[in-house]
């Protein structure tokens, strides 16, 4: 379908509209991250790096900064994990109920956050009795970190031709070492996209984090709901939100080229298969 140029020059300014809504703000947060007056007055009589500095002094920020690295880094191992394994399962193995288990993998992220802040928070507190902390934390944000890292794995799993990994027994080898020579190379790719895309998600979840941290722990995000509303906090505020943004957008960028890239190698793939 074709669209005339009227269509096209509406259709690129209802595009431009939207895209400005939702990033005009963020560019805001980005300026008065630099802006030399405390009250963000517009538009900014000076700039100025007395925040950053600020901000990278403040022991408040580092220590939360370290635990929500911390908190995706760990959450990302355990989703690598756990989401091939049921990938891999899901994909290769027919048993009885494997629609149902498959909803519920992805049940997770699709659920208000609240729903699961509270429902977690439930089950740590009442029938565990877990105190909370970071390791709940961890527990909580791979529920639905894992779901990012299946997605990805599945989807490739389902262009993966399977005549390597069966030429692959046929020659002797065990389960694990076509695993670890033949089914994971094809992986790699969608591992790390998963794996960035589950990180991205973890360091900057606030509302799970907010049900299950415990009462001592701080995560950047939750450090920034604190301190949002004081005063003379505000302008470290906006420089620790300029980093949360960085942070995010990063491992999505990548993400998004390596799936990119391994949509061309399947792509090829499947064209070699039919020449």
């Amino acid at each position: 379908m074709r669209l005339s140029r009227s269509a096209k020059a509406i259709l690129g300014v209802v595009t431009g509209l939207v895209l400005l809504f939702i990033y005009l703000p963020l560019l805001l947060v980005v300026v008065n991250s630099f802006n030399a007056d405390r009250t963000f007055g517009w538009p900014p009589k000076g700039f100025t790096l007395e925040w950053w500095g600020r901000a990278a002094d403040s022991t408040g920020v580092r220590e939360a900064l370290l635990s929500s690295v911390w908190v995706a880094v760990v959450s990302t191992a355990i989703s690598l994990v756990l989401g091939t394994l049921l990938a891999l399962a899901l994909q290769r193995y027919k048993f009885f109920g494997r629609d149902v288990i498959s909803l519920l993998v992805i049940l997770p992220i699709a659920l208000p956050g609240i729903v699961t802040g509270i429902a977690l928070n439930n089950m740590f507190t009442t029938i565990l009795g877990v105190p909370l902390s970071l390791w709940t934390v961890v527990i909580a944000h791979a529920t639905f970190c894992m779901v990012t890292v299946f997605n990805n794995v599945i989807a490739r799993l389902r262009r993966m031709h399977g005549g390597l990994e069966e030429a692959s027994a046929d020659l002797g080898a065990g389960v694990f070492t076509t695993f670890r020579l033949v089914t994971f190379p094809q992986l790699r790719s969608a591992l790390l996209a998963g794996g960035l895309l589950a990180f991205a998600l973890s360091f900057d979840e606030i509302i799970v984090t907010t049900f299950t941290v415990g009462a001592g722990d701080t995560t950047l995000p939750i450090w920034i709901l604190q301190n949002l509303f004081r005063p003379n906090q505000a302008p470290v505020v906006n420089v620790v939100a300029v980093v949360l943004i960085v942070v995010s957008i990063v491992p999505i960028w990548l993400a998004q080229r390596l799936s990119g890239d391994s949509v061309g190698v399947g792509t090829g793939q499947a064209k070699a298969d039919e020449s």
